[in-house]
């Protein structure tokens, strides 16, 4: 592939013809936050928290999934970039209902890091939640809804990585969430020995049923009649 040329952050570097901007902001060094985006899935997009300032653009742009081209002037983190990031998480936080002191990913949660890396507290918006029953049928999966924060990692992650295609989006604008089947609660025999898109979830939405853990540890089950 040809090397073209673009300034990021008011430093000329060069990069791959076909690569998107997180890809030649990545190889030179520059760190962008992102929530939907994983290399080894397809970019999607949906959570914009990777926008970056492209001068001549009418708007913020998605680095994860926009190409670059001869010449192009970027910003990963200049003020109008960073109020729309901080936005954007808080607009997250606000309609997420997990509880982190009592979440298993909580130290490893992705929204969490960035939030702190934001400098994001306390979200100041009064927003509409939506809660699901937790879902512990299954004896590879458990998923908790109320923690999804439609990233849909998930389910590219089953598509893409593990071919399965448990997952869909199912309905519209704010009651659209990830289903299985007819939004059933998750119960898939190809689910055994998989794990995937536990891996791949940025929360605490998708996690192993405590048994599984236990004996993970060595520790005896306690099963009660």
């Amino acid at each position: 592939m040809a090397e073209i040329t673009v300034t990021i952050n008011g430093r000329q570097v060069s990069a791959k013809e076909g690569m998107t901007i997180l890809e030649a902001a990545l190889e030179n060094g520059i760190d962008i936050p992102t929530l939907c985006h994983h290399q080894d899935l397809t970019p999607l997009g949906a959570c914009r928290i990777c926008v970056v300032e492209v001068e001549g653009s009418r708007t913020l742009v998605g680095s994860c999934h926009t190409p670059i081209t001869e010449g192009m002037v970027i910003h990963t983190h200049s003020d109008k970039v960073l109020a729309t990031r901080r936005m954007i998480v808080e607009l997250l936080l606000a309609s997420h209902c997990g509880s982190c002191f009592m979440c298993d990913k909580a130290n490893i949660c992705e929204l969490r890091k960035i939030a702190a890396d934001l400098e994001v507290g306390l979200p100041r918006f009064q927003m509409r939640k939506n809660y699901y029953p937790l879902e512990d049928i299954s004896p590879y999966v458990v998923r908790d809804l109320t923690k999804c924060i439609m990233c849909r990692r998930c389910a590219r992650a089953c598509s893409e990585v593990a071919g399965h295609n448990v997952f869909a989006i199912a309905y519209r604008g704010f009651d659209s969430k990830v289903v299985v089947d007819f939004d059933q609660p998750i119960d898939k025999e190809v689910c055994r020995d998989c794990g995937v898109c536990i891996s791949f979830c940025p929360t605490g939405a998708l996690g192993k049923p405590r048994e599984a853990k236990e004996e993970k540890r060595g520790k005896p089950l306690i099963i009660t009649s």
